[in-house]
């Protein structure tokens, strides 16, 4: 067994956090150390004091394998509701947004760790947000390169910009890809609090002459962004 020993500036806070998402304190001590121990079933994470440590340009991190995240990213999401009074996908802390299928996503502490879950056996790809597009069209490159913004680098502006210039070109593209990277970006201005962006995103997506099973999947991607605004309070 590999323990991964993170650090922390307020140890009560840490702890704090990681209890929402239903770790518990097997261990916790202050003196000769501040160190700390917490495990969540099979998941170990430990913690040490450092009071230099500045949150915002930490960048430990450490993978955790588990055998799903879907259901995993709704238990965290629900305790974060609870402790925060509304679901933090911004600043410090923080849970990535989940999307249906995705294989992974990211949880930052109070300390600003980044601690990635991702499923067992899921595919070595970090294009998950551009499933079915083609990707030598320009509107594939785009969607690409916002999900591993989006997702692994958890810079929604970055995406956002380029899903913004890829979707003013004039390259012809498939109803469906357009509307595939204006959902995308449509999310992402929703996330971002972007209310005079995704008013004319949503009249075009509902404006694309796209077939009903088209129409079906990015119904799905509608679903989880309407569902987005009132989940972070």
């Amino acid at each position: 067994m590999t323990i991964p020993v993170l650090p922390c500036v307020s140890m009560p806070e840490t702890l704090a956090f990681y209890g929402a998402l239903g770790f518990e304190v097997t261990h916790q001590q202050t003196k000769p150390n501040v160190y700390a121990a917490t495990r969540r079933g099979e998941v170990h994470l430990h913690f040490m004091g450092l009071k230099k440590l500045d949150p915002r340009e930490a960048y430990s991190t450490c993978l955790v394998i588990v055998p799903e995240v879907e259901h995993l990213h709704e238990t965290f999401a629900e305790g974060l509701r609870r402790a925060y009074g509304k679901l933090p996908t911004a600043g410090l802390p923080r849970i990535s947004r989940m999307k249906k299928g995705q294989s992974r996503f990211t949880v930052v502490d109070v300390a600003g760790n980044s601690v990635i879950f991702i499923k067992r056996d899921a595919p070595d790809d970090h294009d998950e947000g551009a499933a079915g597009s083609r990707p030598d069209s320009h509107l594939g490159r785009a969607l690409r390169a916002a999900a591993r913004l989006r997702d692994f680098k958890n810079d929604d502006e970055a995406a956002a910009r380029v899903l913004d210039v890829a979707l003013a070109r004039s390259e012809p593209a498939a109803p469906i890809e357009r509307a595939r990277a204006l959902a995308a970006r449509l999310e992402i201005a929703v996330a971002l609090g972007e209310e005079a962006r995704a008013r004319p995103l949503r009249a075009e997506l509902d404006e694309l002459p796209l077939s009903g099973e088209e129409r079906a999947e990015i119904r799905l991607q509608l679903e989880a962004v309407d569902a987005l605004a009132p989940s972070q309070g």
